[in-house]
């Protein structure tokens, strides 16, 4: 896949991680929710999807294991990329402040390596649950 001059081509994990990514983004509007953005980068951390469910803006983080001896999707994420997560959400908030007033919850769709089909969390943590993201 030619992505242009000067850029990297996708690794095998990248494009597998894309593929998790997208067929998430698919099950989260299969259920109603409406998409805002996608993959937002900032230098505190990255936001793979951002959704509205309701008045609700929720801020997804997509995991995939490959393989089951690692644990499962859900249990990577550590306080420090929960963290990180926060952050970059508050960063989001910062940048568009018209969604800063909305209610705001964490969700994570996650795929295991023993079963492909996602795995939707719901408020899977909590910023009081950080002790101060």
């Amino acid at each position: 896949m030619d992505r242009g001059a000067g850029t990297r081509p996708r690794t095998d994990a990248q494009c597998r991680g894309d593929a998790a990514e997208a067929r998430a983004f698919a099950h989260l509007v299969a259920h109603g929710l409406v998409p805002v953005a996608r993959n937002v980068r900032f230098k505190v951390g990255e936001l793979d999807l951002v959704m509205r469910d309701g008045a609700t803006l929720v801020f997804v983080e997509v995991r995939r294991r490959r393989h089951a001896a690692w644990g499962d999707a859900l249990a990577s994420i550590d306080r420090g990329k929960a963290r990180r997560f926060a952050r970059a959400a508050q960063a989001f908030l910062q940048r568009h402040p018209a969604w800063a007033s909305c209610p705001c919850r964490f969700d994570v769709v996650a795929f295991d390596a023993d079963d492909p089909r996602p795995r939707w969390h719901r408020h899977a943590f909590a910023l009081d649950d950080l002790g101060g993201a």
